[in-house]
């Protein structure tokens, strides 16, 4: 099987030192293997993405002696897929719509309830609901009890590559309703669906066979599982690889504008002092 994997950032603010990591080691891991190395723009979160930030992408990846196939798949552009993905899920009666707040949620898990483990994210609120009480504004969430009840027993698993929890992982659908819950899979806006089920359907499109991420994505690998499984895609292999963190062990984000690339550029660091500073 031909090796392929790909990074898939936000054009949402600037790439920094973690996002160089990443990139960088999905795309040795590619060429080790003799493999393939792909470009996604995970562009739909459409009032926080910006033309610039996702052009500063390619100059960013470029200037670090990376290359990749094209054309680049942006997520803005297959919308109408991810729906009709939810549409797919909502004809085997496994979507509701939610119009409950954050603030409703809280509210609710505050009240002990019957039958509803404290641990519980979401409590079940709008369960009850059908597809055809869906109105402006509502959330989609998977009912997780019938999606485990709709594989009949079928084992869940995932093989891991990373250096933390390398192996073969069973997903148990007890713990997966613990602490997953009722996923919100499409979100208020119209058209605009979650990262999670966005995800899965691309990894299938793209055809990736090993997924290059950070550790603290890890968590969300059972509800994917859960996901491709429902929908019929296949299961890659999972690579988490260690968080690169600032002087205070804190995970790095986009506002921290002092990490970005574009400033190590602009300091005159080069690619290869980049690499070095990361261990690569």
């Amino acid at each position: 099987m031909t090796f392929i994997t790909r990074f898939a950032p936000s054009p949402t603010g600037p790439l920094h030192l973690g996002h160089a990591y990443s990139a960088l080691l999905a795309y040795d891991m590619a060429r080790a293997a003799n493999g393939h190395f792909l470009l996604r723009i995970e562009d739909t979160d459409t009032s926080r993405s910006r033309p610039e930030w996702e052009a500063q992408i390619y100059d960013d990846l470029t200037w670090l002696g990376l290359s990749w196939e094209k054309p680049v798949l942006r997520q803005s552009e297959h919308l109408k897929d991810y729906n009709r993905r939810i549409m797919q899920l909502a004809d085997m009666s496994l979507i509701y719509p939610c119009s409950c707040s954050r603030s409703d949620i809280r509210a609710a898990l505050s009240a002990p309830q019957e039958g509803v483990p404290s641990t519980a994210i979401y409590p079940g609120t709008c369960r009850h609901r059908s597809m055809d009480s869906r109105q402006a504004g509502d959330a989609l969430r998977l009912n997780m009890r019938l999606a485990l009840e709709h594989l009949c027993g079928q084992q869940l698993e995932f093989h891991e590559t990373g250096p933390k929890h390398a192996g073969t992982h069973r997903i148990s659908p007890q713990q997966l309703q613990l602490t997953t819950g009722d996923a919100v899979l499409g979100r208020k806006e119209i058209e605009t669906v979650s990262y999670v089920l966005a995800a899965v359907v691309d990894d299938a499109r793209q055809n990736i066979t090993t997924l290059i991420r950070g550790q603290d994505l890890f968590e969300t690998t059972p509800l994917q599982v859960l996901l491709q499984a429902l929908l019929d895609l296949p299961t890659p292999r999972y690579h988490h690889h260690k968080l690169i963190r600032d002087d205070a062990g804190k995970r790095l984000a986009k506002r921290d504008d002092a990490r970005s690339i574009a400033k190590y550029r602009a300091d005159g660091i080069t690619p290869s002092g980049i690499r070095q500073q990361l261990g690569l």
